[in-house]
């Protein structure tokens, strides 16, 4: 059960960072749509705008795996300083 919990906390972090990132997608229609009124096309808007939303769906998953891996070292870490002070105890006589 705690694996399913785990990979739920990994999805939900994910679509929350996912839809916390605006910068990219903003940006991208910013550039867009000068380019596209020059050109007279909407295609710089669909390479600007799927480009930047991209953009922020990757650095949105990117953070999350990087906490992700975080919280696991924090966990193997802990478990590390257990079991080695839990070996120093026997060994005191």
């Amino acid at each position: 059960m705690s694996g399913n919990e785990e990979v739920k906390q990994l999805k939900d972090c994910s679509v929350s960072n996912a839809l916390g990132t605006w910068v990219f997608s903003v940006a991208g229609a910013l550039i867009a749509i000068p380019v596209g009124i020059k050109r007279k096309s909407l295609a710089p808007l669909v390479f600007f705008g799927t480009t930047g939303t991209m953009l922020d769906i990757i650095m949105g998953v990117t953070a999350c795996e990087r906490e992700h891996a975080e919280r696991q070292m924090q966990l193997l870490e802990a478990q590390n300083s257990a079991s080695s002070s839990a070996g120093n105890d026997g060994d005191e006589y």
